[in-house]
């Protein structure tokens, strides 16, 4: 008797997944790197405040637009191709299952059962767009990412990464290099879980965000420094 064994796979057809890591890395890099930028200038703890909650307002909003308009804009695509599609296999569903048996042979499944397989998909349009969808485009028609999870993903995850670097000065604490340092184990700490899920080393997954990030700051706080310096 074949025992059969379940194993599970991540979700990576959908759109949030990808939302919610661009969203918590661009919040947590932008705002590092705009709080050390002003930090450079010597400015005090109330615009390290006010420049932070506005580079987190304004880059969740464009965060969330730019997914949604992303997303929406590739559904629309892919909904454009499935039409050309249906089409086809209206008008041509010979030609439409001759694709098949061609596609499906070239990968070594044997001719017949291909030919077999693809007179079938004649009679169910429904299924022959879906596995054609699946072959020529590389998309589950029912499956695709909803602009609005992309968008919601993504504004609340920018909105969480941006606010970690701004976490020491609300409390009270005035030192830049305080708000930076936990900046910085935010990006670790990220970085590391992202990479539980590509199943890549944590350590080096977090260390790789902690010296972008330290790249973009360093950047930042060195040009804030020159214009701080030539404006006194």
């Amino acid at each position: 008797m074949t025992q059969v064994v379940e194993h599970h796979h991540s979700d990576v057809s959908g759109g949030w997944l990808r939302a919610a890591t661009f969203g918590a890395m661009d919040g947590l890099v932008t705002n590092i790197a705009l709080i050390a930028g002003v930090g450079g200038a010597n400015a005090d703890r109330q615009m390290l405040i006010l420049t932070g909650v506005a580079g987190l307002v304004a880059g969740a909003i464009s965060m969330a637009i730019g997914e949604y308009t992303s997303v929406r804009t590739q559904n629309e695509q892919v909904a454009a191709e499935l039409a050309k599609e249906l089409h086809e296999l209206r008008v041509n569903p010979e030609g439409e299952a001759d694709e098949l048996v061609q596609a499906w042979t070239a990968r070594g499944l044997p001719a017949a059962l291909a030919r077999q397989v693809a007179d079938v998909l004649k009679a169910h349009p429904d299924q022959a767009l879906r596995v054609h969808a699946q072959e020529e485009l590389g998309v589950v028609p029912d499956e695709l990412p909803s602009p609005w999870i992309a968008a919601g993903s993504s504004f609340v995850c920018f909105a969480v990464g941006a606010v970690i670097p701004l976490l020491t000065l609300l409390l009270g604490y005035e030192q830049l290099w305080l708000a930076l340092a936990v900046g910085g184990l935010g990006l670790f700490v990220t970085g590391a879980l992202i990479s539980r899920l590509t199943a890549r080393p944590w350590w080096r997954g977090g260390l790789r965000q902690l010296l972008l990030g330290a790249l973009a700051a360093g950047a930042t706080y060195l040009i804030g420094a020159l214009i701080g310096v030539s404006a006194s």
